[in-house]
């Protein structure tokens, strides 16, 4: 856990896949790179439209890569302004929950480790 996380906050990395805007703990995230073979497609995000950019992230076997079309940046939020998927909702696996940011759609947040290992995701 982050520092920020104790004290109520936690920084979270935007970035998009396609037309969906997606945030990840940002403690997860070891560097951002140039999209090579390496990078993974994930089905469960959906497809990029140019997948130029890579989030690499650690895991238990090593590190790993997801391909993304933008990464916008990282913002300090309230965990209080975060929100539970319910488990009626029946969500995949890796999706934490949603951020409502004011006059925008709602932010899906993930775990990339488990988004990656999740059905749908890379072999």
């Amino acid at each position: 856990m982050t520092e920020t996380a104790a004290r109520g906050r936690v920084d979270v990395l935007f970035f998009r896949i396609g037309l969906v805007r997606y945030g990840a703990d940002a403690s997860q995230i070891v560097r951002i790179e140039r999209a090579g073979f390496h990078a993974q497609l994930v089905d469960a995000l959906g497809m990029p439209d140019e997948g130029n950019r890579a989030l690499v992230f650690a895991t238990e076997s090593g590190e790993r890569q997801v391909c993304v079309d933008v990464v916008e940046g990282i913002r300090t939020l309230e965990v209080e302004d975060l929100r539970r998927v319910p488990p009626a909702a029946a969500a995949p696996p890796g999706v934490l929950g949603v951020w409502l940011e004011a006059g925008q759609r709602p932010v899906v947040l993930i775990d990339l480790p488990t988004t990656v290992d999740a059905p749908g995701g890379p072999p």
